[in-house]
C-alpha cells in the first residue's frame, strides 16, 4: 500500500466515523435525555442505564464493522492505485462507486440502530407511538448522517477520481447528479428536521404539556445539518465550475494548452470531459490555422476563414516583386543537398522578413525564387511605394547580411487576384501582365549583373518621395514581350549607396 493510498483511506474512514458518531450522539441524547426529561415526570431509571449500555456496545461494534468493511472494500477497489498502474474500465466504475458503497454501509448501521432501539423500547413497555417515533427519528437521523458521509467521502476521493478518469473519461453518468445533490440537501437538511418538528406532538400523553426544548433542538439540528449539506453540495458544484470559468478565460486569451481535471463521475465529470474535448478540438483547429497561415500567408488564411472560398478572382491594382537567386545551379554542384537547402532557407527567410516589413505577401516559392505581392489580398493604396522600398531593402539585406547574390524585379499594374485550381485543391494567387513582366525583368537583371530593376509604371505609381530613390536606365526589349519596357534602377546617392547597381549602367536599345 502506497503512502498516498493509505492517507486517503485514513482520511475517508475518519470522516465517515466522525459524521456517524456525531449524529448518533445527538439522536441518542435527544431521545433519551431531552425528550424523556421534558415530556415525563420521571427521572433517570434502570431502563435508561440499559439504553446507554446498548448504545455504547452498538456504537463500538457497528463502528468497527463499518471501518473494517470500508478498509476491505477500498483496498479491493483501489488495488490499481497501490500497484501504480492505470485502472481498467471496471476498476474505474468501482472506484467512482466507493462513496455510494460506503454510504449504503453507513445507512445500514442506522437501520440496525432503529431496529435495536425499537425492540428495546418495546421490551421496556413503552407505548407504540414512542417506539415508532424513536425508530423513525433514528432512521431520519441516519439519512442525514449518510448524506454527510457521501459528501465527505466524495470530496476526499476527488484526487483519486481524477487519476482514475485520466484517459478514461466517464462515458455515462455515475454518482449523484446536480439535481439529486441539491434535492437531497434540501430534503435531508431541511425537510426531515421540519417533519420531525411536526411529528413531535404525536403520541404525547394528554397529562403532559409539550416542551419547546425538543422542538428547539430539532430546529438547531436542522439548521446545522442543512447548512453542512447545502455547503457541501454547493462546493461540489461551485469548485468545478470555477475551474471551468478560469480555463475558459485562458482560452479567451488564446491559451489552448489549458484543460480541467476530470474528478467526477456524474454530470459535472461529463461536463469536464466535454470541455477538454472541446479544447482539444480548438487546439487542433488553431494548429491547422497556424499551419494554413504558414503555407499560404496570414492574410490569405484570414480571408479564407472570414469569407466563403470559391474559384475565381477579382481585378486588383497591385505591385509584384520577383526575386531569383543567381547561380543556384553552381551551388548545387559545389554543395551537398542539405547545404543547398540551408542556403535556400536562409535566402527565403530574408525575403519573408523584408517583404513582411512592408506588409507584403509572399505568394509562392518557385525553386530558388519567390513571387511577392503588395496590394492583395489586403488592399494597400500605397502598394507601389511599398514594393519599391521592399526591393531596395531586400537587395541591401541579401548583399550585406547574408552575402547572397540575387536579382530582383518589381512592376505594377492590373491583375486578377483569386483562387485558381480545382474544387478539390486550389491556391490563392495573382495572374496578369505585371507578373510576367516582373519575371522577365528579373531575367534581365541577372543577365546584366544587376541587383534591382523596376518598371516605369511602378516608379510613376509610387510618386515622391520613393520615386526620388530611382533613376531611369533606358528602354529594353524583354524576352517574350512585344512592347519595349522602360527600366529603372536604384539611384546611387548618400542615402541609397547600398542599393546601387553593381555593373556598368545599361544602355538603351531604343
Amino acid at each position: 500500500m502506497t503512502a498516498r493510498s493509505k492517507s486517503t483511506r485514513v482520511a475517508v474512514l475518519r470522516g465517515v466515523g466522525l459524521a456517524n458518531l456525531m449524529s448518533a450522539v445527538f439522536v441518542f441524547f435527544y431521545f433519551t435525555i431531552m425528550v424523556r426529561f421534558t415530556t415525563s415526570d420521571r427521572g433517570w431509571n434502570h431502563d435508561d442505564l440499559i439504553s446507554v449500555s446498548v448504545f455504547v456496545v452498538y456504537m463500538a461494534t457497528a463502528t468497527a464493522f463499518v471501518v473494517r468493511q470500508g478498509v476491505t472494500g477500498m483496498r479491493a477497489v483501489m488495488s490499481w492505485l497501490d500497484e501504480g498502474r492505470s485502472p481498467t474500465q471496471t476498476e474505474v466504475a468501482k472506484t467512482l462507486g466507493i462513496p455510494a458503497a460506503i454510504t449504503r454501509t453507513s445507512f445500514a448501521f442506522w437501520v440496525g440502530a432503529a431496529l435495536v432501539f425499537g425492540v428495546l423500547n418495546v421490551a421496556f413497555g413503552n407505548p407504540a407511538s414512542d417506539v415508532a417515533r424513536i425508530s423513525i427519528g433514528i432512521t431520519m437521523g441516519g439519512l442525514i448522517a449518510s448524506a454527510v458521509v457521501y459528501l465527505l467521502v466524495e470530496r476526499q476521493l476527488r484526487p483519486v477520481f481524477a487519476e482514475a478518469l485520466a484517459g478514461n473519461e466517464p462515458s455515462e453518468r455515475s454518482g449523484l447528479g446536480i439535481g439529486w445533490r441539491l434535492g437531497l440537501a434540501w430534503v435531508l437538511g431541511s425537510a426531515i428536521p421540519l417533519l420531525g418538528i411536526a411529528l413531535a406532538p404525536l403520541g404525547d400523553r394528554p397529562s403532559h404539556e409539550l416542551s419547546t426544548q425538543p422542538l428547539v433542538a430539532l430546529a438547531v439540528a436542522g439548521l446545522v445539518a442543512g447548512g453542512v449539506l447545502i455547503a457541501g453540495a454547493a462546493r461540489s458544484v461551485a469548485a468545478p465550475l470555477d475551474q471551468l470559468r478560469l480555463a475558459t478565460a485562458s482560452i479567451k486569451e488564446g491559451d489552448f494548452s489549458t484543460g480541467v481535471t476530470v474528478d467526477d463521475g456524474g454530470q459535472i465529470g461529463m461536463l469536464q470531459a466535454g470541455f477538454n474535448r472541446m479544447v482539444s478540438g480548438l487546439r487542433d483547429q488553431d494548429r491547422i490555422r497556424e499551419l494554413f497561415g504558414h503555407y499560404v500567408g496570414a492574410d490569405v488564411a484570414r480571408e479564407a476563414l472570414e469569407r466563403d472560398v470559391s474559384l475565381g478572382g477579382e481585378l486588383r491594382e497591385v505591385s509584384v516583386l520577383f526575386v531569383d537567386l543567381n547561380n543556384s545551379t553552381g551551388l548545387a554542384e559545389r554543395l551537398r543537398a542539405t547545404e543547398v537547402v540551408a542556403v535556400l532557407n536562409r535566402f527565403f527567410a530574408t525575403v519573408v522578413r523584408e517583404v513582411g516589413h512592408e506588409d507584403g505577401w509572399v505568394n509562392k516559392f518557385e525553386g530558388d525564387g519567390a513571387l511577392c505581392v503588395f496590394g492583395a489580398p489586403v488592399p494597400q493604396p500605397d502598394h507601389a511605394a511599398r514594393g519599391l522600398r521592399a526591393a531596395r531593402r531586400l537587395a541591401a539585406a541579401l548583399n550585406t547580411a547574408d552575402n547572397l547574390d540575387a536579382a530582383i524585379g518589381v512592376s505594377s499594374g492590373l491583375v486578377v487576384a483569386g483562387n485558381v485550381g480545382a474544387e478539390q485543391r486550389y491556391e490563392y494567387t495573382v495572374i496578369g501582365d505585371p507578373v510576367n513582366e516582373t519575371a522577365r525583368l528579373t531575367d534581365l537583371a541577372k543577365s546584366r549583373g544587376a541587383r534591382v530593376y523596376a518598371t516605369e509604371s511602378i516608379v510613376t505609381a509610387a510618386g515622391t518621395p520613393e520615386a526620388d530613390h530611382w533613376r531611369r536606365l533606358g528602354t529594353f526589349e524583354l524576352r517574350g514581350r512585344q512592347r519595349p519596357t522602360v527600366v529603372y534602377a536604384p539611384a546611387v546617392d548618400a542615402d541609397a549607396s547600398a542599393f546601387a547597381v553593381r555593373s556598368t549602367p545599361a544602355s538603351s536599345t531604343s
